[in-house]
């Protein structure tokens, strides 16, 4: 017995290491396709103003169509076939990129790129959720900070690339750019070909019949939806998010159009961003999964709305720095309890659905939070408007999960 429990723990752990390693391809490719690539890459296309928070916006649209259906679908017939599904799409979208001649072509071709992530992202969860039933905290912030790796390198890389493939300011040659997006995405497409070999399942020799597969997807989205507390943990990664889309996308703009930086500076920004969280995330999840949850969430978010709030009142680099350090301790330490926490919420059964709920609520966010970030630029308030904004959000959804009562006390069931 003992035996066989080591086999499996084995098998566990190769699949666990294999989904990080993926996952560092996977979010270098998307994340250089738009960190901070895209903001010029808009605007060399033409893009009017009010819809640059579209294409911004276009990538996260996938995750509220796909993510809760795919997770679902992945309770019922397993995980392998989508994350091969979720990398294809990450080896194939980047040379779209490619052959764009219009601003509207760019929107097209984000939308397509954004079902990578979508169906990547909480499917993979879900797989750690139940590999790891003890350890959910530490082990998917630990993948979480596997895929920051390749958030780390990108906006770093991808700005480099840019500053020495063109000979000045405005950017117009991006295809050196999408052509390494596109080596990171077949690298993880080729990390993904383990998957294709799927286990036995001799106790389960029929498939669910398509009566019988929509009954229990449906009974799992009215579980997750009728959960109060799986909703608020949603609203409040939904914020962060909403925030975490807007600040990535017009960060770029307010430091280079508004203060005038170059882009090496955004790049640098957005990669000390990341470099926290990476290093934050596996500690807070590993605190969360000792301590509880609430506390981490409730001063993550405190501490991430105050360092927007004061954004678009600092011009020096160094504060700047220190200010995107601040936001990305508050991002992380929220993010790792609230992945864990919706899973101790819901069924075991309900953990992928519970996984997709999430991901979808957090795509609304991430969508509507550079739209609605376009128009209030567009105002009077410009960069002020489009920051305090994002802080009144995050605060509002912290307030509704302190109040709520959710998870006063360590919730892990399955300890």
């Amino acid at each position: 017995v003992r035996s066989m429990t080591n086999t499996v723990g084995y098998a566990g752990r190769a699949v666990f290491w294999t989904l990080c390693v993926m996952g560092v391809f996977a979010i270098l490719s998307s994340t250089m396709s738009k960190s901070p690539a895209l903001n010029p890459f808009s605007a060399s296309l033409g893009t009017p103003t009010e819809w640059g928070g579209f294409v911004a916006a276009a990538s996260t649209i996938p995750g509220i169509l796909v993510s809760l259906p795919a997770a679902s679908l992945s309770d019922i017939f397993g995980r392998r076939r989508f994350l091969l599904l979720a990398a294809f799409v990450f080896a194939s979208a980047p040379f779209l990129y490619l052959i764009i001649t219009a601003w509207w072509q760019l929107i097209l071709v984000r939308f397509y790129h954004g079902f990578a992530t979508a169906i990547f992202v909480p499917v993979a969860e879900a797989s750690i959720a139940e590999l790891f039933p003890t350890k959910r905290g530490e082990r998917i912030s630990l993948f979480t900070s596997a895929t920051y790796v390749g958030r780390l390198i990108a906006p770093t890389l991808g700005a480099s690339i840019l500053v020495s493939t063109n000979s000045g300011i405005p950017y117009t040659n991006f295809h050196v750019l999408y052509l390494a997006v596109g080596v990171a995405g077949v690298t993880a497409l080729i990390m993904a070909l383990p998957f294709l070999v799927e286990r036995k399942q001799p106790t389960d020799t029929t498939r669910p019949e398509t009566k019988e597969t929509s009954r229990r997807i449906l009974d799992g989205w009215k579980t997750v939806i009728g959960n109060g507390g799986a909703l608020v943990v949603s609203l409040v990664q939904a914020s962060q998010y909403y925030a975490y889309g807007a600040f990535e996308f017009y960060l770029t703009g307010y430091l280079t159009q508004h203060l005038r930086y170059t882009l090496l500076i955004p790049g640098l920004i957005g990669t000390s961003l990341i470099a926290v969280a990476f290093f934050v995330r596996p500690f807070m999840g590993r605190v969360s999964d000792r301590t509880g949850r609430r506390i981490p969430i409730i001063a993550g978010s405190l501490i991430s709305a105050l360092t927007l709030l004061a954004i678009p009142f600092i011009e020096d680099f160094t504060v700047l720095i220190l200010l995107a350090v601040m936001y990305g301790f508050g991002f992380a330490t929220v993010t790792a309890s609230t992945s864990p926490l919706i899973s101790e919420l819901v069924p075991k059964e309900r953990v992928g659905t519970s996984m997709g709920f999430l991901a979808t609520t957090m795509d609304i966010g991430q969508t509507l939070g550079p739209i609605i970030g376009g128009f209030t630029l567009a105002t009077s308030l410009q960069y002020v408007g489009v920051f305090v904004t994002l802080a009144f959000v995050v605060l509002l959804s912290c307030i509704v999960f302190a109040v709520s009562g959710i998870a006063r006390t360590n919730l892990n069931k399955t300890a």
